[in-house]
C-alpha cells in the first residue's frame, strides 16, 4: 500500500464540496488502505479524501478512545491499541449545544494551528467500508476529530472557523489532525 501525496493549498480540490459514494468497489477498498497507511505516517489521527485528491464523501480517523464512551469520564485505550473508523457519506444528525474551544491542526496546512469551537457530542450517521449503515455517538476528542474531517468533505479547512491561529514553531511541516 502506497503512502499518498497528500494536498496542500491552493489545490482546488480543498476548497470544494465532494460528491457520495455510489460504489464500493474494489478501488474504494484500495483507497480506503492507502489513506490509513498515509494517515498513520504522516502521522495524523484523521484524513479525508479531499486532501489525498480525491472528491469523493470519504474519511478514515484513528479512535484513541472507546467512541461510545464520554473521554472525560473514561480512560483512553491503552498505549498502541486503538480502532481505525472508516465513514463513507456521512451526516451529522445530532449536535450538542455546548461546544468547546480546542487546539487544531491539519496535515493539508502543515505547521499552522488554531483554537478552533466545536460542538461536545454529536451523532454522525455513516456508512462503513462495506456499505454497512452505522450510527455513531461520541464526544470530545472524537467528535472534534469527525468534525474536522467532515469539513474537508464540504471544503471547509479550519482555519476558516478558527478564532485564533498561529504557526507551530515547534513541529515544522508534522502537525496531526
Amino acid at each position: 500500500m502506497p503512502i499518498l501525496p497528500i494536498v496542500t493549498p491552493p489545490q482546488k480540490i480543498l476548497r470544494q464540496k465532494a460528491q457520495p459514494v455510489s460504489a464500493f468497489t474494489p478501488e474504494l477498498q484500495t483507497l480506503i488502505d492507502d489513506m490509513v497507511e498515509t494517515m498513520h505516517a504522516a502521522p495524523g489521527v484523521g484524513l479525508a479524501a479531499p486532501q489525498v485528491g480525491q472528491g469523493i464523501r470519504l474519511f478514515v480517523a484513528h479512535l484513541l478512545y472507546d467512541p461510545y464512551h464520554d473521554p472525560e469520564t473514561d480512560e483512553p485505550l491503552p498505549p498502541g491499541v486503538g480502532k481505525v473508523l472508516v465513514m463513507i457519506n456521512p451526516q451529522l444528525s445530532e449536535r450538542s449545544d455546548e461546544k468547546l474551544k480546542g487546539t487544531e491542526g491539519c496535515l493539508s496546512l502543515p505547521g499552522i494551528l488554531g483554537e478552533v469551537m466545536r460542538h461536545k457530542s454529536l451523532t454522525v450517521d455513516y456508512l462503513d467500508r462495506y456499505g454497512r449503515k452505522k450510527k455513531l455517538r461520541t464526544y470530545g476528542w472524537m467528535a472534534r476529530v469527525i468534525q474536522h474531517e467532515y469539513d474537508h468533505l464540504d471544503g471547509i479547512l479550519f482555519v476558516d472557523k478558527a478564532v485564533e491561529v498561529w504557526e507551530d514553531e515547534e513541529v515544522e511541516g508534522e502537525v496531526a489532525e
